[in-house]
């Protein structure tokens, strides 16, 4: 008989009586049928909670499911930019790609099932319903087991975190609770005929924050700031407070014209030479997207290789949080779909970055070169820059980085996807002959000497989850190794905690 082990969650399904028995008869199980999802049952027993291989049993009472007739269902519940635009296309795309034709029905106003019917014999394979309010709400429903899944644009905070694990949720921080949909990023928008070339992110929170109400005090002309911003209970507005305005311990102002759509603010913020809003790279319409300025002279502009690398620092993931349990076989197909090349390319039709590997030759980027001389401190020597010049000749830089924690080795959301992105690449073959090395980097804070050890060390983090995550792959057919530069590399100025954050990274060069 199939291994029984000790189930962690429950399930919202109703409570049913079964009974398993062996194949050969030696074993029965009597119990509450919790779940299925088409390859195990889940039954609440004498024993406790217990998860059972169908394919090693047969099932009897009135709870026992259809095998035969299986069909997989999923609710998914978040902020709109997801559930109205990203994840209709998404669905279409998979089901395409698997034969199986997609029939929507519109529930509500906000809600909508995407039923996925097997073309052979118009059977029906799987429910989705999806539905379209916010992130708090799409968080809320997750922990209330409302919904499957949470459709976020931002991470979790800790009252939340702290409340799933209260509600027997599981940890939402773990590296299997979360997966990366696509990458957007926040952005300064002006008119193009606005004058301002550039805008450092405590000018950008003074701004929000009424501090600066004058274009003057910016360069520009003698004229008021129109300042246009997301609703405060939306995913985007929360994103923005805490990472523009936390920052400075600021708080938004009381004049501002309040916006439902990111679409709808670019717009009006193009239509009017003195207005200024927060908007979304893959939204931003006819308005100019304004770079972000460091205090050391570094200037950031949000393209999709800085997106992808999160060279940028106001990098925007689009998330889903999943439940802490087992999902049906084509559910799990579904997220595996998000990797594929051709969600990439539903990814970049809409707007939004994939997280398509691209490469790009070291030798091509003088700029980081001169940065790294011009923000170079008294403790990185001229033998240290000659050595990371020397590391650099003949690489090309993977789009792939990996970025941490101040002062650890954990990696955010975008990175662990990242890491999944790199391992199905590895599996594909598509390094075989060639070296991976992976080369860390570090911020300023602390002595040159630590931030080098702290660079490897994230270096080799990197390098064995790689290792770990690349189950399937033959990795006698490419070399990874790994190298380590400490503050040696900055990308961003490092007196903000959002150019910190940048420089906290490992690259991965290919040669």
């Amino acid at each position: 008989m199939a291994a029984l082990s000790i189930l962690m969650t429950t399930c919202f399904a109703s409570a049913q009586d079964v009974e398993l028995r062996s194949l050969d008869g030696s074993v029965e199980l009597s119990g509450t049928l919790i779940g299925f999802d088409g390859e195990y049952y889940r039954i609440d027993s004498i024993f406790g909670p217990l998860t059972v291989d169908a394919q090693g049993v047969t099932c009897r009472g009135p709870g026992c499911p259809d095998l035969e007739n299986y069909v997989a269902e999923l609710r998914f519940m978040g902020a709109p930019v997801i559930a109205e635009q990203l994840f209709p296309a998404l669905i279409e795309r998979f089901a395409a790609a698997r034969d199986l034709t997609v029939r929507r029905q519109i529930l509500a106003e906000n809600r909508s099932l995407f039923a996925l019917v097997r073309g052979e014999d118009e059977t029906l394979a799987a429910r989705f319903y999806v539905t379209s309010t916010t992130t708090d709400a799409g968080f809320q429903a997750l922990l209330d087991r409302d919904t499957d899944v949470a459709l976020a644009l931002r991470e979790p905070d800790q009252t939340e975190t702290d409340a799933a694990e209260a509600a027997d949720q599981g940890d939402l921080s773990m590296v299997a609770r979360s997966r990366v949909l696509a990458l957007d990023a926040l952005v300064p928008l002006v008119a193009v005929t606005n004058p301002v070339d550039a805008l450092s992110l405590e000018e950008l929170a003074r701004i929000m924050a009424g501090e600066i109400s004058n274009w003057q005090a910016l360069g520009g002309p003698d004229a008021p700031i129109a300042l246009h911003l997301m609703n405060p209970e939306t995913g985007h507005a929360q994103d923005v407070a805490a990472r523009i305005m936390g920052p400075f311990d600021l708080e938004l102002g009381s004049v501002a014209t309040f916006h439902t759509d990111t679409t709808d603010l670019a717009d009006a913020v193009a239509r009017d030479p003195y207005a200024i809003g927060v908007g979304r790279y893959s939204r931003s319409g006819n308005a100019r997207q304004v770079p972000l300025r460091g205090a050391c002279g570094f200037v950031q502009h949000a393209t999709a290789s800085s997106l992808k690398s999160e060279d940028y620092p106001l990098t925007a993931p689009l998330l889903m949080y999943l439940p802490a349990r087992r999902m049906p076989q084509l559910v799990r197909d579904f997220m595996r779909f998000f990797e594929s090349q051709d969600a990439d390319r539903v990814i970049r039709r809409l707007g939004f970055v994939n997280q398509g590997i691209t490469l790009q030759p070291l030798a091509t980027q003088g700029e980081r070169l001169a940065n790294a001389v011009t923000a170079a401190g008294e403790e990185i020597s001229l033998e240290d820059l000659q050595g990371l010049v020397t590391a650099m000749a003949g690489a090309e830089r993977l789009s792939t980085t990996l970025r941490f924690e101040e002062g650890t080795t954990e990696l955010d959301p975008q990175s662990l996807s990242a890491v999944s992105r790199l391992a199905r690449a590895i599996e594909r073959g598509a390094f075989d002959g060639r070296e991976l090395v992976f080369v860390g980097f570090s911020d300023g804070q602390g002595s040159a000497g630590a931030n080098l050890r702290l660079s490897r060390g994230r270096a080799e983090a990197v390098r064995l989850a790689v290792i770990a995550a690349a189950e399937e792959g033959d990795l006698n057919r490419v070399t990874l190794r790994v190298a380590g530069f400490g503050e040696a590399l900055p990308m961003a100025c490092d007196d903000s905690e959002a150019g910190r954050a940048v420089n906290r990274r490992v690259e991965v060069w290919l040669r």
